[in-house]
């Protein structure tokens, strides 16, 4: 049920915050749009306020400042900090997970746990370090702490790139098969499906060079239509979700799954305890039905009844990155085209961009999220593709091959997708 004249404060100031604030803003009982810190992309959407996601005290002063109605937490970092917690223990009304239950990214370890407790499959953990294997780092690493090791010489590299990152190494075998991203809506108990997506990390063509926060994604994913997205939730969401309950430690918001589809049957590689990035940019699109409303449904701790639907259209993204990403950032370097870029019909989403004066420039590794849409992944891509050319900066680098493999198929059809009672 849509409530009139709803205040909605989002926490982050990244690509999936805009696209977040984006699919928000259209939605008729939204009375405005806050952010905080945010960014320029967003301050044309609402008001972006000085204040770090991470800042729990301040972020809670704000939310009863302006007095909202829903906080929306994009990235990780506060999450498994607690500031969920805080707002929550406040009366606020927050959509993400309480500290404990963020767990399930924070802590690789605590994630194989809760695995093995719901009898999800899963990459088996290894007790020694030998090749072929997988290397990853225990906690939040900003998708930069995952090593893929073929030989005995990137088994050793790896170790030495972990002990980088605070925490413990966590082994597990090399699975082989196709990669995707499934997302469920969660209020604790019940698990609602979104339109799955496939994201790429590596940061070269042909998934080439180190791992990064991700540098484009696409959905839908083909095979994976509605009824094989809900047994893939009913294999994995719900038992992890339900083992959380249990626990008591009920998991609030967005349950990330990332899974390989092995020969042997899909197996979860990681748990994200928030909206992916840059999976939102490619999934939002694609998203019909009342948003804020499921939102304001699942933080209330009651997702029955909520009804969301999926339009068959397909979307691609992809990401503008610096020079020297993922080593180091950019500051300062102007970005021109981007009206250019619009005018083609793309979404662009900010993801590392400041104001300086009248100019919008560069403020860190990934800079921009380029989105487009169309009746096939193919056509989206295309449209993609030529608004990426038409924008502009200092040492701008992306990836040709996002959603290559997938433009000579066409994606299923998506229908609408219930919550369980």
């Amino acid at each position: 049920m849509r409530v009139p004249g709803v205040r909605v404060l989002i926490a982050g100031s990244g690509g999936r915050e805009h696209a977040l604030a984006w699919k928000l803003a259209q939605a008729a009982g939204v009375e405005s749009i806050h952010a905080a810190p945010g960014n320029p992309g967003i301050a044309e959407i609402g008001l972006c306020h000085p204040v770090r996601a991470e800042d729990g005290e301040s972020l809670l002063a704000l939310a009863r400042e302006l007095g909202v109605e829903l906080v929306v937490i994009g990235p990780e970092g506060p999450l498994v900090a607690g500031v969920a917690d805080e707002l929550r223990h406040a009366g606020i009304a927050v959509f993400g997970p309480s500290r404990a239950a963020a767990r399930i990214e924070g802590s690789k370890t605590f994630a194989k746990e809760v695995l093995a407790a719901a009898g999800v499959p899963a990459a088996a953990k290894l007790a020694v370090a030998r090749a072929p294997c997988v290397v990853k780092v225990d906690g939040l690493a900003a998708g930069k702490g995952v090593f893929v090791c073929r030989t005995a010489a990137e088994v050793d590299a790896a170790l030495v790139a972990g002990a980088v990152f605070e925490g413990p190494l966590v082994l597990e075998e090399l699975l082989e098969g196709e990669e995707v991203s499934v997302f469920g809506l969660c209020d604790g108990r019940t698990v609602i499906p979104l339109a799955p997506a496939q994201d790429f990390k590596r940061l070269g063509d042909g998934d080439t060079g180190p791992n990064t926060g991700g540098m484009g994604s696409y959905s839908p994913v083909s095979g994976l239509g509605a009824a094989q997205v809900e047994e893939l939730i009913e294999l994995v969401h719900r038992p992890v979700v339900e083992e959380l309950a249990r626990r008591g430690t009920p998991f609030v918001g967005v349950l990330f799954a990332g899974l390989m589809l092995t020969d042997a049957g899909p197996k979860v590689l990681e748990f994200n305890c928030r909206f992916g990035d840059p999976e939102t940019q490619s999934i939002l699109p694609r998203l019909g039905g009342d948003f804020v409303g499921a939102l304001r449904a699942a933080a209330s701790g009651d997702l029955a009844g909520v009804e969301l639907s999926i339009d068959p259209a397909a979307a691609v993204t992809v990401v503008l990155a610096a020079k020297d990403y993922p080593s180091s950032p950019d500051h300062g370097s102007e970005i021109t085209g981007i009206a250019e870029a619009e005018e083609l019909g793309a979404l662009v989403f900010h993801a590392g961009t400041a104001r300086y004066g009248d100019r919008l420039v560069t403020n860190g590794g990934r800079i921009l999220n380029v989105t487009a849409t169309g009746e096939t992944v193919a056509a989206a891509r295309e449209r993609a593709y030529l608004a990426c050319e038409r924008i502009s900066f200092s040492g701008a680098r992306f990836r040709r091959d996002i959603a290559l493999a997938a433009v000579c198929e066409p994606g299923p059809p998506e229908g609408v997708v219930h919550s369980e009672s």
